[in-house]
This record gives C-alpha cells, sequence and structure tokens, in this order.
C-alpha cells in the first residue's frame, strides 16, 4: 500500500482483492458513521447493517491499512493480562464478562468467516504459547491453571510433545490454545468489507476525517471534499488515530512490530516445522513470534522497526533465530518484510471511550487485535441497536489520558529492540 513494500509485505500479495472503493464527495446521511476501516470498524458495520441499518465507513488510506493488515495473524484468545487479574483491573462487574467475550472471541472470527464465505487462509488447529527456560514454563502453567478453572480448551505440553508440534528442542513446553487460531489479516479485514458492503453498508476510503461538529441534533463528520451526517459516530481508528481522534493514539504507547517470511518450504521441509501449522509465539521480554501460511512459508517476527540500521539489524538476527531453532532452514531465503505497530495502553487491556453523546469506540488491543477487534465491533452494533446498555458493556466507561513520556518510551522501545537482536543469538 502507498507504494510500501514494507507496509503490508506479503499479506498484500497474497490476500484476494479489497472491494472497489472511491473517496466519499458531497453531503451524505447515515443512521451510523464509522471512523476507521480495521477489524472493529468493518465489524460493526457488518452488523449494523444486517440489521438494516445505515452506515457510512470512512477509512483514511485503505481498508486494513492500520494494524489489522500488518499484523501476525494469530487468532488469540483473552489478552496478555493473565486471566484472574481481570477482575482486579476491571472489577468484579466488568472483569469476567470482558474475559468471557474475549476467551472465547476467536469462534465469532470463525463464525464470520464461515458464514461470509471469507478467503482468509484459516487455520483452527490452535495456538502455542513456547515456555523458554523454568521461568517460562512456570508462568505458563499458572496461565494454564487459570483458564482450566474457567473450562477453556487449553492444555499444557512438556518439552517432547511440543518439539513433536514445533520441529524444534527449543521449549521447555507450551500451551495449547484449542480456541486460537491463524489467519491471512489482510484478507479477512478485506473479506469483511465484502460483507459488509454486501449487507448494505457504504465503505469510502481515501477519506481521512478532518473535523467534525453537530447541526441539528445530527453529529458531522467532515472530509477533504464531502461530509456524513449522522445520529451515531464509532470511532475506530485505534493506533493509527489522527485528525479529530488523535488522542486515542496518544493514549497508546506504540510498540513497532516486524515480520520476515521465507520462500514456500519444499515438501519434505514443510514436514519437519509446524506440521500441523499452529501459530506460535514464546515468553522472552523481546518475544519471537512464527507460523505457516497456505503455501508453507514460515512467518517470522519480533519487536522492532524495519528502517534506518534496524532493517540490516532485526534480519540478521532473524537469520540467526531461525538457523537455532529450525537448522534445516539456514539456506532458506526470506521473500517479504514488513513492520508496523502496536498501541499499548498502561494496564496492556482495551479501553472503551465516549467522545461525546453518541459518539463512542472501543481500542487499545495491545497486539490481540483480530478477535476483539471483531468482537468489540459487534458489541458497539448491539449497544447502538439498543441490545446492550452502556453499563452492560463488556469495558467500563473510562476517560482518555495520555501516559507519561510517551515519546521517550517508544524512542527506548525500538532502540532496545535493536540491541537485543543485535547482541541476541550469537552464541
Amino acid at each position: 500500500m502507498l507504494n510500501d513494500p514494507r507496509s503490508h509485505g506479503l499479506w498484500e500479495r497474497t490476500a484476494p482483492p479489497a472491494p472497489a472503493t472511491s473517496s466519499l464527495r458531497g453531503n451524505v446521511g447515515a443512521d451510523v458513521v464509522i471512523v476507521g476501516g480495521g477489524y472493529t470498524g468493518l465489524s460493526a458495520a457488518l452488523h449494523l447493517a444486517e440489521r438494516g441499518t445505515s452506515v457510512v465507513l470512512l477509512e483514511a488510506t485503505e481498508v486494513g491499512f492500520g494494524g489489522a493488515g500488518r499484523n501476525v495473524g494469530l487468532i488469540n484468545a483473552g489478552m496478555w493480562v493473565m486471566p484472574d487479574d481481570f477482575p482486579k483491573e476491571l472489577g468484579e462487574h466488568y472483569g469476567e464478562r470482558a474475559l468471557d467475550l474475549l476467551g472465547n472471541g476467536p469462534y465469532l472470527v470463525r463464525e464470520l468467516i464461515e458464514k461470509h464465505g471469507i478467503a482468509c487462509e484459516l487455520e483452527t488447529s490452535g495456538t502455542l504459547h513456547c515456555a523458554v527456560g523454568a521461568e517460562g514454563m512456570t508462568e505458563l502453567e499458572e496461565r494454564a491453571r487459570q483458564w482450566q478453572k474457567r473450562g477453556a480448551a487449553v492444555t499444557m505440553l512438556d518439552a517432547a510433545e511440543t518439539e513433536r508440534r514445533i520441529g524444534t528442542k527449543a521449549y521447555a513446553g507450551s500451551l495449547l490454545d484449542m480456541r486460537a487460531g491463524t489467519l491471512q489479516p489482510l484478507a479477512y479485514a478485506r473479506g469483511l468489507a465484502h460483507a459488509a458492503i454486501k449487507a448494505g453498508a457504504t465503505i469510502h476510503t481515501g477519506s481521512a476525517v478532518i473535523a467534525t461538529g453537530e447541526t441539528n441534533g445530527k453529529k458531522i463528520v467532515k472530509t477533504a471534499q464531502g461530509e456524513v451526517s449522522a445520529d451515531w459516530i464509532i470511532v475506530a481508528s485505534d493506533a493509527y488515530s489522527t485528525g479529530p481522534w488523535e488522542q486515542v493514539r496518544r493514549e497508546q504507547v506504540h510498540l513497532p512490530y516486524f515480520n520476515f517470511a521465507t520462500k514456500p518450504l519444499s515438501a519434505n521441509l514443510r514436514q519437519t516445522v509446524l506440521p500441523q501449522s499452529e501459530g506460535c509465539w514464546d515468553t522472552k521480554e523481546v518475544l519471537s513470534s512464527f507460523r505457516m501460511d497456505k503455501a508453507g512459508r514460515l512467518v517470522f517476527g519480533s519487536v522492532g522497526a524495519l528502517r534506518g540500521t534496524g532493517l540490516a539489524v532485526h534480519k540478521a538476527w532473524a537469520r540467526r533465530s531461525l538457523k537455532r531453532l529450525f537448522p534445516q532452514l539456514a539456506d532458506v531465503e526470506f521473500e517479504a518484510e514488513w513492520y508496523g505497530r502496536i498501541g499499548m495502553t498502561d494496564n496492556a487491556l482495551p479501553r472503551f471511550h465516549r467522545f461525546g453523546h453518541k459518539v463512542i469506540g472501543f481500542s487499545g488491543y495491545n497486539g490481540r487485535g483480530i478477535s476483539p477487534g471483531t468482537n468489540f465491533g459487534k458489541v458497539l452494533a448491539q449497544h447502538i441497536l439498543g441490545e446492550i446498555a452502556e453499563t452492560d458493556l463488556p469495558l467500563p466507561l473510562t476517560e482518555v489520558r495520555e501516559p507519561s513520556f510517551r515519546p521517550l518510551k517508544e524512542a527506548y522501545y525500538e532502540a532496545g529492540a535493536q540491541i537485543a537482536h543485535f547482541t541476541g543469538e550469537r552464541f
């Protein structure tokens, strides 16, 4: 996108085409205007349009341009926060409700893919959270205990079974989560867009919002060449927010994340690495993730930005890491590279904000956007339709607040990742 092969990499090359859209021109009316063409906005548009609500979605660039089109493609259940910590952070009223929604969230993703025939390389063989050493194993055993007491389909695997499933001796064990899986993230976003348009929603791309207002009781959302009047506004631009709701971006500390994709592996090699196609990530502080796509490419990623000196540093580290994990892949070349940014909140949990009367949004997915974004989009639709009261939402209403020293923290994360990767995997 925008003629930048490092913005969406492999996903842009292999996703089905996006629906035909155009920029907003002139003045139009709708029941709801949605700002942002990622998972939250697209899911909300789809669920509202299916119920006969008139919807206009405005996307500044292209469908899936933000985190929706750049992420690893893991359909995770829950968040980084331990299950028992949800009530501690959100209170008993919201904690278990949010945990239930997010824990079972991947099932809605699967349901929409099946219902609308979305071609997005869905894999339902689960994910493996991989333990690095005894400390990592202790962490995962506690996470498994907390999920299992809630009836979740998670299982601890020992080192031998982990090696059998992944093809490496690097891990002390792993947590298998059968609720989760993988997909092609940009293809999923585009599929949601096709489904929303078919249901009756209107999507305008290249339509950045530059101002808002209110006239005769109607919300007004303005772009460079037009405006939408509506009863409700959904703010779904999240970490890539600009313009009137840039405060949503400023509430989050950006963590850069990159991916490299190998060329398709031969049939023989494919049998030795993730033969069941689970998605994986490890327990390191500067974590690594890896998964397969349908063509047999290994997608390998970690924290860092592929710009400046970071490009060479992170690429060299990725080569060393793959060689350590999978020596048989030492000579396999990378054919794509890309990166984006993850918006991190100060408690690693999403937020629900009311920006004004009938102006609402969820944000802050902390690297877990696929399932939470899809589910929160549906929740917003249900709230607007009067099916869920504000007090019955899965998250409490919170004020937007900018974390202290945000720019310094972002610079630290980018530089720190380079240092960690420059020195890592050398011995």
